[in-house]
């Protein structure tokens, strides 16, 4: 066999190489083309819309308070051994389906709008920060800066019907009363007279150093809301009529203009602890901003109004935010509807 010689060697060590190189291109160009076409931007040191997208994406949102200590509803599976049993679950069926009895094709009274309170008592009204009813029992009867005078749970109950629920007042002595109340007191048993223990109420959202805009808001509410409220506000009704799979936000279906969610402040912990859908104040979703901002736009569109002339007998009594005059200061009603309200509070501490 003849040697191979060395020039004919390095010819072959050459074309080896350049197959390799050529081999190294083609995956490249390969790697390019799917990136290209399948929509993935290759970043490189001078792609700054690629660093811009970055900045865009929202920070891992923390928990709204420490869960220790938060309070916890008493186990349901515990509730046969009250010897008032069906009547605690009667009234915990009143609020989670109140329409279904009390709404306006009620099989009980047809009283309310279609909503039940458990749209803003969420789960039954024992949800952490879900406007529950944890200090109900605890903290009634007593004095409210709206009536004036002091109130019981009854007519603490009655006032949701009146406003949030748009509707009439139950009689104290009806079993749907009887039925809620012994509910409520089965859900705050062991909380201290006196005493609200943590996660009671909404959360209170920081004020922002603007007015919440409601034209922000909109884009918030059209990206977070609209899948379970509709674009029109109008929530999913149910397809039987008995009430709402979602409810209504704004519109004759919603709560009306004196209802407690109407203060922007309110509206905003609500939905910063606990909406959209599968937000918790452990992992909350919606920025302090937008939060606000959402509150502003739900709260600046037409809903009932009702008129309840006896309200805030001592006008020095009315929460910042309350969206109607007359006030004890000199700001405006728009003021005290959207903001900025770390100005207001300033001034009332000086007076002092």
């Amino acid at each position: 066999m003849k040697k191979i010689g060395k020039p004919f060697l390095q010819l072959i060590t050459l074309s080896m190489s350049l197959l390799a190189l050529a081999s190294v291109l083609v995956g490249v160009i390969a790697l390019v083309l799917f990136f290209s076409y399948s929509g993935v931007n290759l970043p490189s040191w001078e792609d700054e819309p690629v660093l811009a997208q970055v900045e865009m994406v929202k920070p891992v949102s923390k928990a709204l308070m420490d869960p220790v200590g938060m309070w916890q509803a008493p186990d349901w599976t515990q509730v046969d051994q009250e010897e008032n049993a069906e009547l605690i679950k009667y009234g915990r069926d009143l609020i989670a389906n109140t329409s279904e009895y009390l709404g306006p094709n009620g099989k009980v009274k047809k009283i309310s709008n279609g909503l039940n309170c458990q749209n803003c008592h969420l789960q039954a009204g024992t949800v952490p920060l879900g406007n529950n009813y944890s200090a109900v029992t605890s903290t009634y009867p007593k004095v409210r800066g709206r009536s004036g005078m002091s109130e019981d749970v009854q007519m603490r109950i009655n006032g949701c019907f009146q406003r949030s629920l748009n509707g009439d007042a139950l009689a104290n002595d009806s079993k749907e009363m009887k039925a809620m109340v012994a509910y409520m007191d089965w859900l705050g048993q062991g909380v201290p007279k006196g005493e609200k223990p943590i996660g009671a109420g909404i959360y209170q959202l920081p004020y922002l150093d603007r007015a919440a805009d409601p034209i922000k808001g909109k884009t918030v509410y059209e990206k977070e809301c609209v899948a379970c409220h509709m674009s029109d506000g109008q929530g999913l009704p149910k397809p039987d009529g008995t009430g709402y799979t979602y409810p209504p936000l704004w519109g004759e279906h919603s709560y009306n203009q004196k209802a407690g969610l109407f203060r922007v402040s309110r509206f905003a912990g609500y939905v910063k602890a606990n909406m959209p859908f599968g937000a918790t104040y452990e992992n909350p979703i919606l920025t302090d901003e937008e939060a606000w901002d959402v509150a502003a736009y739900v709260n600046s569109l037409d809903r009932p109004d009702r008129d309840f002339p006896k309200d805030w007998p001592d006008i020095s009594k009315k929460p910042i935010d309350h969206p109607f005059g007359p006030y004890a200061d000199e700001f405006p009603e728009q003021q005290h509807k959207f903001g900025p309200f770390n100005p207001i509070q300033e001034a009332l501490a000086k007076k002092k």
